[in-house]
């Protein structure tokens, strides 16, 4: 194929991606007054599941009330300051509900674009690619709405400057979005990294040599990636996603001696 031919290739792959995202927001969007307050509103209402399952979590091990986060204050309501807030809000919600629900569609029309470029070899050792990568998307994406959000929105909400008696605490509601969809879809990506160690170790661009000799390094990164992640300031909603990154990283590790033993040990046998 030409570069042309590639690029129009290219074009239909994004083209059949771009309708599946319209399809699930057009979903969503019928659907809109109820994911707004079920799901969209979830981390912030006091009988979400996360908030009831901690502190029975906290029950049953004998802790008091350790895990039980603070209620929301019954006046914590967002502020829509412009015109057109609720109707964009409404359309931005529907789209990353939309890109949510077709990720696995996405990856596997990304998929089909470089798989003609691919070798028998590099073809037998990706399969089920597009299972693994979708399952760890969508279990980093319910890590940062079960988990993450709560806990960041909850400190963000019962969080005092001085006296409430000097200011009104009135959230925007595209700032909440912003946050939420922030959170969501940087823990979906943050856990593809097993994912990206195992591509990066059966290319030759890493091994568990390196991986192990920048671990501390890692950590650093680590670290920094879970403060962009969680806007709250709270260092405890960053420890939250700090320490299964750092699991994530092992794991990344583990994958990639794994591979990298198999590998040389099927060199080994082609040499004799």
């Amino acid at each position: 194929m030409t570069f042309i031919d590639h690029l129009e290739e290219l074009r239909w792959h994004i083209v059949r991606s771009v309708l599946a995202i319209l399809v699930g927001a057009i979903a969503i969007f019928i659907k809109i007054d109820w994911v707004y307050d079920m799901i969209i509103m979830g981390p912030v209402r006091n009988d979400f599941i996360s908030y009831r399952a901690m502190c029975g979590l906290s029950h049953v091990l004998h802790l008091g009330n350790t895990l039980c986060m603070p209620p929301i204050p019954k006046d914590y309501r967002l502020l829509g300051n412009t015109v057109s807030g609720p109707f964009m809000s409404a359309i931005q919600i529907g789209v990353i509900g939309g890109f949510i629900a077709a990720f696995p569609f996405i990856f596997w029309e990304f998929w089909k674009f470089v798989k003609p470029a691919l070798s028998p070899k590099e073809l037998k050792y990706s399969r089920g690619a597009i299972f693994y990568v979708s399952v760890c998307f969508f279990i980093g994406a319910a890590f940062g709405y079960f988990i993450l959000g709560p806990f960041t929105f909850n400190f963000l909400a019962n969080f005092t400057l001085g006296t409430r008696g000097f200011y009104e605490y009135k959230p925007a509601l595209s700032d909440y979005i912003d946050n939420l969809v922030d959170i969501v879809i940087g823990c979906g990506i943050a856990f593809e990294l097993p994912i990206l160690s195992y591509v990066l170790t059966k290319i030759g661009l890493i091994t568990p040599g390196f991986l192990r000799t920048y671990r501390k390094y890692a950590y650093v990164v680590i670290l920094v990636v879970a403060a962009i992640i969680t806007p709250s300031p709270d260092w405890t909603s960053q420890m939250i996603v700090f320490l299964p990154l750092c699991l994530l990283y092992e794991l990344s590790v583990m994958v990639a001696k794994r591979v990298y033993k198999r590998d040389q040990d099927r060199e080994r046998e082609e040499w004799g």
